[in-house]
This record gives structure tokens, sequence and C-alpha cells, in this order.
């Protein structure tokens, strides 16, 4: 199953990021940049440990306390079908702090060094939706938001990949609610 936005400029689908044949993925980071559970860990997983390696030297040479909420740190996709992974940490949600604007910077900026490096085509997982507790449908309108505004400025073609169906079928209603999925 899949889903497109927006004249098929975004690709909604069900499945696993690290098996997608595109040229970057964002990988749902941690700030210690040295792999953890979920996304993040299939990924380091796939890609082998010169992925470790290459984010132990960026944690060295350009974040030593860790890359921080929003910002994106860049490294080869190593064994992975894609050329690069873009890491970006989101936030951990709270009620009491709005941090819509750190979520909405995770999608902005990654799309924006996917451009810079010169990709066509990059992968979202769903950022923040998990152990960090960003609530899915809050989550879902910033990424809708956030991509129609950042791929009006950049040609590129974006793959939105949820792991569960049922997460993919949450976003699917979200966006043909709001008007933006093709018909």
């Amino acid at each position: 199953m899949s889903l497109t936005l927006w004249a098929g400029r975004v690709d909604v689908v069900s499945g696993d990021i690290t098996r997608l044949d595109v040229d970057a993925i964002v990988n749902a980071a941690n700030h210690s940049l040295m792999g953890g559970g979920g996304v993040d860990g299939a990924i380091y997983r796939a890609a082998g440990p010169a992925l470790k390696r290459a984010c132990r030297a960026l944690r060295e040479t350009h974040w030593p306390d860790g890359l921080p909420d929003g910002e994106v740190a860049l490294t080869e996709g190593f064994e992975l079908p894609a050329r690069y992974v873009i890491h970006t940490v989101g936030p951990v949600y709270a009620k009491t702090r709005d941090k819509s604007h750190l979520l909405a910077n995770c999608y902005r900026n990654a799309v924006a060094l996917a451009a810079e490096t010169g990709c066509r085509r990059i992968a979202f997982p769903a950022i923040s939706t998990g152990v960090y507790g960003y609530p899915f449908d809050d989550a879902a309108h910033i990424v809708i938001d956030t991509l129609h505004d950042a791929l009006a400025i950049h040609d590129l073609r974006v793959t939105l990949c949820f792991f569960s169906e049922r997460d993919y079928q949450a976003f699917a209603e979200i966006a043909m609610r709001r008007g933006v999925a093709d018909a």
C-alpha cells in the first residue's frame, strides 16, 4: 500500500526504511549518536559497524555534547542501499512545553541538508512518536506543514516510511482529511 501527496512529490509507505533505495534516509537518532532502539538501532545494524565509527568521529569533531534537538548531521550510508544517513534528534514530548518547532526543524533541516548534498530522494521515519512520546496526530500535522514549506524551496522527492501499518493508516487518514493526498 502506498499513498502520494502533492502530485507525487511525497510517497507514504509502510515498511523498513533500511531497505529503501533512496539517496538518503533520516535516522531518528538520540543525542549521543551511538545507536539505540527502534529505527535508530535498525539503521545502525543495517549500516554495519562503520556507521558507529563515523558517528563517534562526528561527536569528537562537531558535537562533543551530543547532537541538539532539531539539528542534523550527515554520514555515509555504508552497507545501506542509501548513500547517506542524515541523523536528527527529535524532541521528547512534554505537555507543558511546546516543542513543535524542534520537531519541524528535524524535517526542515534534513530536507535542506539533503538538497545541499545533491540528493534527489530522501526517506523519513516517524520522528519522536515512539519512546519520545510525541502524539502521532500532532506530529503528522507538523510533518505535513513543514514538508509543504520545505518542498516549495527544495526540489526533492520524499518518502515517509512508517514501520507499522497502524501508523501508515493514521497518517493517511490525516493527509486525506487535510486535502493533501493525491486523488
